[in-house]
């Protein structure tokens, strides 16, 4: 069958939506607006950073030593905390019991502050370990930098940086604590665009450290030395821009947060429920996170730029399961939270189901965009100063590995949801354990094997001393993630026997992002040499973005003509 079917009978009209409705609608556009605010200012980070940094090895340690502390944040805040807390919180405001929900909020905010203090201040002493245990390939670095192997001790580095950076993720659990009360009140925008601050923070120290030390000369043309101070100065942005990123928020919390009184107790109502569902869900990203430093640990021991490389490639990886994942997912677990005390479990499992479809309508094309014209984004994104040809080379077919799993992580990042919402945070828990064991499993052997392989067999001598090693790491992730959600998809088929993920409406839109690349395929072909970062890719990537558009829209996509119907109606506003 044919990717553009014949028109079908049109449906009855819909009735026009409730307040709450679009409330929600609203809520997600929210949480879209300020997630993308965030990523883009981090794509200006990370551009910032492959200027003066490239791949290899300072851009090894700054991943490592961003890694390490990272896993406070992850661990205390994010996911977890948005199933522990979010969902009680949210039942407490429902129920009218405002002053209840603001003493169990202090409550919460005391125990986190206690505890990532302690954390912190663990991580400082004992960074030395840490950074032994997550990255032990930088350990011979000494004898490596003696015999003229590398410019740098990466250890050394990472251990300088990881002391700096450990506050910085105490202060952003605490900030995260501010997104969860925000959220509940339905405040979307203002927690996910906080981050641009940590990141104009790191990108202003970045830039002036830079400009001081080049005294106008070439990036290139950078030392060691003035490497190394650079990658402290952008850590010390780091911790400053934490601070502004939780101090802008308060204001608001103030705002809307009633009864609010601090304490470390775990009498106060709701607390005892929360530390009880905490536990299975911190387990449960603490088995995510053991993955990433799983990916962190194989990394140090391939060569030289493979971590550089793989955190290169997750930004654009990232941006899309923050657009059309995480923004979906996280305005859906309230009102999910709300329907499943209502009993409303029918109206739960549409809702989900017309997320996903969502969901999959933006991420299809981004998978089949990057495989087709990954190279293209990776070079618009990258290539200047340090960033070499076979440097853009190596992170595209990285990002290619993880664009396999966008689809299944994004949908993954709902079913958790779905399932936090109903109160079991014990199955996604269970069957994160089963995702890292198979992202392992199927790393280590691929991994060393393609190790093996220099990048200059597929682009010559350009390529340098690059390897292929850290491909096999960003493919087992994928299968990591496709392992995960076809999990959740069994359980939540138990729980909810009507249940499905949208297989045909998948494959259909697939169809349709094949069809689309190649007109943008054939425009690039045919180009004459021209810049990739202001011609190239954004001709390309435009006509591939207005041929899917137009293409779902002959196809009768639902998807696509609401989508762009909440465009012109926004438009509309705007020019009132």
């Amino acid at each position: 069958m044919s990717a553009i079917e014949p028109a079908p009978s049109p449906p009855p009209p819909e009735p026009p939506p409730s307040p709450q409705a679009r409330a929600r609608s609203s809520g997600a556009v929210s949480v879209a607006a300020g997630i993308l605010s965030s990523r883009i200012i981090a794509v200006v980070r990370e551009a910032a950073f492959a200027h003066y940094f490239g791949v290899g090895a300072h851009a090894d340690a700054w991943t490592a030593a961003l890694r390490v502390p990272n896993m406070l944040q992850n661990l205390l805040g994010e996911g977890a905390l948005s199933a522990a807390f979010i969902p009680i919180y949210s039942r407490m405001l429902a129920n009218g019991k405002e002053e209840e929900a603001g003493r169990f909020a202090g409550a919460i905010f005391g125990l986190l502050l206690a505890a990532a203090s302690s954390l912190a201040l663990l991580g400082i002493v004992f960074s030395k370990p840490l950074v032994l245990l997550l990255a032990p390939g930088f350990w011979n670095d000494a004898a490596k930098v003696a015999a003229g192997q590398l410019p740098v001790n990466r250890f050394d580095l990472c251990v300088h940086a990881v002391r700096i950076l450990f506050p910085m993720t105490g202060i952003m659990v605490l900030s995260v604590w501010a997104l969860g009360i925000l959220n509940s009140h339905r405040r979307f925008f203002l927690p996910y665009f906080a981050p641009v601050l940590w990141n104009i923070a790191l990108i202003t120290a970045l830039i002036f450290t830079g400009r001081w030390l080049l005294h106008g000369g070439s990036v290139r043309s950078l030392g060691p030395d003035a490497l190394t101070t650079l990658l402290y100065a952008a850590c010390w942005g780091g911790l400053a821009g934490g601070v502004l990123q939780l101090l802008v928020q308060l204001p608001l919390v103030a705002r809307v947060l009633r009864g609010f009184r601090l304490s470390f107790s775990r009498a106060v109502p709701g607390v005892r429920e929360a530390l009880t569902a905490w536990g299975p869900v911190v387990a449960g990203r603490g088995v995510v996170q053991l993955a990433g430093y799983m990916d962190l640990f194989l990394a140090s021991l391939l060569f030289t730029g493979a971590a550089s490389a793989d955190r290169s490639a997750q930004m654009p990886y990232l941006l899309p399961i923050s657009l059309f994942g995480m923004s979906m997912a996280a305005s859906e677990l309230p009102e999910l939270s709300r329907l499943h005390g209502q009993g409303d479990e029918p109206e739960l499992l549409r809702r989900v189901q017309r997320v996903l479809r969502s969901m999959a309508f933006l991420n299809v094309p981004t998978v089949i965009g990057y495989l087709c014209f990954g190279w293209l984004v990776i070079g618009a994104l990258y290539r200047s100063g340090s960033f070499t040809l076979g440097d853009n080379w190596l992170v595209y077919l990285v990002l290619s590995g993880y664009a396999l799993g966008i689809l299944a992580t994004t949908s993954s990042r709902l079913l958790q949801n779905t399932f936090y919402a109903l109160g079991e945070s014990k199955v996604p828990a269970r069957i994160a354990v089963q995702r890292v064991v198979t992202s392992v499993l199927v790393a280590l052997p691929l991994m060393f094997v393609l190790d093996h392989y220099p990048l200059s067999l597929l682009i010559g001598t350009k390529a340098g001393a690059l390897r292929l090693g850290s491909v096999g790491l960003s493919t087992a992730s994928a299968a990591g993630a496709w392992l995960e959600v076809l999990r959740l998809r069994a359980k939540l088929r138990q729980r909810l026997p009507g249940f499905d993920l949208p297989w045909q409406d998948d494959l259909r839109m697939i169809g349709i992002a094949l069809a689309s690349a190649v007109p943008a395929a054939l425009v690039w072909w045919f180009l004459p040499p021209l810049s990739v970062r202001f011609v190239t890719a954004p001709l390309v990537l435009a006509i591939f973005g207005i041929a899917y558009f137009a293409l779902a829209k002959l196809a009768h996509v639902e998807e696509a003509t609401a989508f762009l119907n909440g465009i012109g109606s926004r438009l509309a506003r705007l020019r009132r």
